[in-house]
């Protein structure tokens, strides 16, 4: 029996066709071009525990051996007669494992492209991740050990399904995994949805690009493989929407109407917009919090200029120390790379994030995560265990990777710093001091109007997916120091350089005459020069300073002590150069604006402004504690 078979643009010169079975028309696909023949199997239609159907490809070598699987599960169109980048990075990634030996299987998520059923961020239920593993070990073609991989999307599923060690889960390998967290530590973000439990406009954004609509086109149910690689010709279901200039479409009021107001798709977005930070929904699958078990080495890569490395290495301290089995707590490895979201690979011998230039933050990820692989799937004693730091970083300002066996880094110790003025810290011009002594009671309060109307806007920073509302990375704020809503505290010139390699935590004292406000602190390292660039930043919504379970609103005249998120870097202070924070009440679209009213904020479109204080003195003092790494 004969059956047609098609690669795009990407396409196999010729093909030899192989039958597997009357209900499989796997072929074996060779090319001219030096490639490596291999089975190829397109259009699997893997049956989950519900009926539900995955569709999956399946790349394997051509040998009568049994070999591991590297499996990739996706949200995104891999529609191979599709010329896209995500098709040309799995016929790309399936011909390098095929030539390491490895069998190489993408699978889409269910209810996106031709999986059926409806689709929920992160893809749940995790039992498909479970059933489609069983189905794997199960080939004959299948030695029965199975690894994951992926950046973002492809990892931040990864972690729950961890949790339910499926004992052909061999290792896993996910990096920008952020939005697969929930609850971690000090960290509440529920899949980087919040960040001190202000609504990062990332998703948003996102999904208008992403969410299927309500009216979506699907094949039938009982559509056999033959019949979905033929109409794969012809449809990959991928729909063209219009773009956005997310730069004006995020300012829209209210939130939860933004992507409506761009005729977008009607999805899942207008539920989840709905969701405060300790909402039941969040635990219902897909995301990984704290109380879950972890079953799985791994191998974590992570990025300085990502959306969420704090909560990220935050993971990474949970595993090593919780994990109820000692081989999974001892095989835990990290790498921090110097990078945005996903662009580890994309370093150069002069790595550009954002305007600084961090250096030669060159690494050969490719070959660790093969021998990472090797050593787990195949069982290779090549020695990788023992000859690979356990924690891998890379040091902006010295611009050099470094070692640990922990994060922070052994022999760290938090260094308080502590703010100060004479009341007028307000921008570049103002007053403001960091100093190692807490200020005397007379010192005065720092005083500035957030006015939602005119946020302080998001310039570089640590994030992904917001169109051109905001480019990630580091970039020399002190233009936007000259605003008076931004109160700017600085040291003096370093007498020696000083690396910071760890958590900065922050004690804010502080007042409004707003029921509800956030505060912003964005962590700066300043040159000679005078140009200040950003390293890490984070938020708080007041009213959740006792707790994401619960909100409690201000008082205008009252004291309140507020604990920021951790934010998290490794930067090396140059002899010269100045530690700088900044305290605002906003950045955005980096983040959702605060109404200050007090209300639900996602559905209002009227905003007051807040006056609010920021108080450093010997009763109230404010401060920043930074991880200092002695060498």
């Amino acid at each position: 029996m004969k059956k047609s078979f098609y690669f795009s643009s990407l396409a196999l010169i010729f093909l030899l066709n192989l039958v597997i079975s009357s209900d499989s028309y796997a072929q074996v696909a060779v090319e001219k071009n030096g490639e490596v023949p291999m089975v190829v199997d397109q259009k699997v239609m893997m049956t989950m525990r519900d009926g539900i159907r995955l569709c999956t490809d399946i790349y394997r070598p051509i040998t009568k051996e049994k070999v591991p699987v590297v499996f990739v599960k996706t949200p995104y169109n891999f529609n191979t007669w599709r010329d896209g980048e995500e098709s040309k990075r799995v016929h790309d990634s399936a011909q390098e494992y095929i030539k390491k030996g490895y069998a190489y299987v993408v699978q889409n998520e269910r209810g996106r492209y031709f999986s059926e059923g409806d689709w929920d961020i992160l893809g749940p239920p995790m039992t498909d991740a479970y059933d489609a593993f069983t189905w794997l070990a199960d080939q004959d073609w299948c030695n029965g050990k199975i690894a994951t991989i992926g950046c973002s999307s492809t990892a931040e599923w990864q972690m729950a399904f961890a949790a339910l060690d499926h004992p052909a889960h061999a290792a896993m390998v996910p990096a920008g995994y952020g939005a697969g967290v929930g609850k971690v530590g000090p960290f509440h973000e529920q899949g980087n949805w919040y960040r001190g439990g202000a609504g990062q406009m990332l998703f948003t954004a996102w999904l208008y690009s992403v969410q299927n609509d309500e009216i979506r086109p699907t094949f039938p149910k009982d559509a056999t493989q033959e019949q979905l690689l033929r109409a794969s010709r012809y449809f990959d279901l991928a729909p063209e929407r219009p773009r956005v200039d997310w730069s004006e479409g995020l300012r829209h009021l209210p939130i939860k109407d933004i992507i409506s107001h761009q005729d977008g798709p009607v999805g899942i977005y207008e539920e989840m917009i709905t969701r405060k930070p300790n909402s039941p929904r969040w635990y219902e699958g897909g995301l990984y919090h704290e109380d879950m078990p972890f079953g799985v080495p791994s191998l974590w890569i992570a990025s300085w200029f990502d959306v969420s490395t704090a909560p990220n290495l935050a993971l990474f301290n949970h595993v090593t120390q919780n994990a109820e089995e000692k081989e999974v707590r001892d095989n835990q490895y990290m790498i921090i790379a110097p990078t945005l979201h996903c662009r580890y690979k994309r370093a150069t011998e002069n790595t550009m994030v954002g305007e600084l230039n961090v250096g030669d933050a060159r690494l050969e990820y490719d070959s660790i995560t093969y021998e990472w692989f090797n050593y787990w799937l195949k069982g290779n004693d090549n020695g990788f265990l023992k000859s690979f730091p356990k924690v891998h970083y890379y040091t902006m300002g010295a611009n050099k990777w470094q070692q640990s066996d922990t994060w922070p880094p052994e022999g760290m110790e938090m260094q308080t710093w502590y703010l100060d003025s004479g009341g007028r810290a307000n921008s570049l011009f103002g007053d403001g001091a960091l100093r190692m002594k807490k200020a005397d009671k007379s010192s005065s309060p720092d005083r500035f109007t957030y006015d939602p109307f005119n946020p302080v806007p998001s310039y570089g920073g640590n994030v992904c997916c917001t169109g051109n509302a905001v480019e990630g990375g580091s970039f020399d704020q002190s233009q936007m120091e000259t605003r008076n809503d931004i109160l700017v505290y600085s040291t003096e010139p370093l007498k020696e350089g000083v690396e910071v390699s760890g958590f900065i935590e922050t004690t804010l004292y502080v007042g409004s005459d707003a029921k509800d406000t956030d505060f912003t602190i964005k962590l700066i390292d300043v040159h000679p020069d005078g140009k200040a660039y950003n390293l890490d930043e984070t938020i708080l919504r007041a009213r959740y300073r006792d707790g994401f379970d619960k909100e409690v609103f201000m008082q205008d005249g009252k004291v309140y002590k507020l604990e920021m998120s951790p934010m998290s870097t490794s930067n090396y202070f140059k002899k010269g150069h100045q530690i700088r924070i900044e305290v605002s009440s906003s950045n955005f679209p980096r983040f959702d604006r605060n109404l200050n009213t007090g209300g639900k904020n996602y559905d209002e479109s009227e905003g007051i402004q807040a006056h609010n204080i920021i108080f450093h003195n010997d009763r109230y003092p404010s401060q920043i504690r930074l991880p200092i790494v002695k060498r």
